[in-house]
């Protein structure tokens, strides 16, 4: 791993490879576009605010910068082809309002892609980039693969998972499929002003998703239905905003079509199937396990 330090040395000398610049680069999926853009042999930049506390394989380079303060992006975004964005503040989860002046910084660095991790509808940083120069690649995951390590904790005490709308279903997609999906846009033509949403290869109810658990960790795991009640005392407890519950409860409850619809976004742009939610169970099972 590097870090800015290093930073002038490791630029690219090869102005025709693709260079990634990752923001939001420790989270469940910039870390996963990081590590994809990295297997597939390009040259990626992890951007975070405190490098220190980064952990990213050899070949990584870890630059220090900030969306919310648009200055900061200067040395990160030299030679940079390839840029990743979110559209929330990395610390206080508000939506940014720096589009305008990212999406003029990466014009004038010679940037040529950008991907925005959709926040759930629309913000003022994507409108920003939709309405820019430069050709924008938008992606709409549906519920994380990774969601399930909330139920780690309650696994391992008592080999349950509580929810509520336990009949529900989800499309969920693997973290790294969407990494994979990121990739691609970032390095590759053909992708400008294309909104992606992604899937997984199946549509799972919360008893599909603990009895692939159960077989992953060889023990089984009792679903337990929590009241709309009790799934909101639960949530409270967590520490979770109302705004986020209320919006838990929409979306569990009603799950939109898009949202419990599996579709091949993942095999079209990447040229392989989907991952499955039992390779993913396989790949964290000691995490569930007592």
């Amino acid at each position: 791993m590097t870090n800015s330090a290093n930073a002038d040395q490791n630029r690219n000398p090869n102005p025709n490879q693709n260079v990634n610049l990752v923001a939001g680069a420790t989270g469940t999926v910039g870390r996963q576009i990081v590590l994809e853009l990295l297997a597939r042999g390009h040259t990626v930049r992890a951007l975070t605010r405190d490098p220190a506390k980064a952990d990213f394989p050899a070949g990584v380079e870890v630059v220090r910068g900030d969306l919310a303060d648009p200055a900061s992006l200067v040395p990160a975004l030299e030679g940079v082809t390839g840029l990743h964005l979110i559209t929330f503040d990395g610390g206080l989860f508000a939506p940014l309002q720096t589009g305008p002046e990212i999406v003029a910084l990466a014009a004038g660095a010679g940037v040529r892609r950008i991907t925005v991790l959709n926040g759930g509808g629309d913000t003022p940083l994507e409108d920003a980039v939709k309405a820019g120069p430069l050709a924008w690649t938008v992606l709409m995951p549906v519920e994380f693969m990774a969601n399930a390590l909330e139920w780690a904790e309650g696994v391992r005490a008592d080999d349950t998972v509580r929810e509520p709308f336990v009949g529900r279903l989800s499309a969920m997609v693997h973290e790294g499929d969407i990494g994979a999906v990121a990739a691609v846009a970032l390095s590759e033509d053909g992708h400008g002003g294309k909104s992606y949403l992604i899937t997984g290869p199946e549509a799972l109810t919360i008893q599909d998703k603990a009895d692939t658990l159960a077989g992953a960790r060889g023990r089984k795991i009792e679903v337990v239905e929590l009241t709309e009640a009790q799934a909101v005392e639960q949530w409270r407890a967590a520490g979770q905003p109302e705004e986020v519950i209320g919006f838990l409860l929409e979306v569990y409850g009603n799950t939109p079509p898009e949202g419990r619809t599996p579709i091949g976004t993942v095999e079209e742009v990447t040229g392989r199937p989907a991952r499955t939610f039992a390779r993913w169970a396989a790949d964290h099972a000691d995490a569930f396990k007592g």
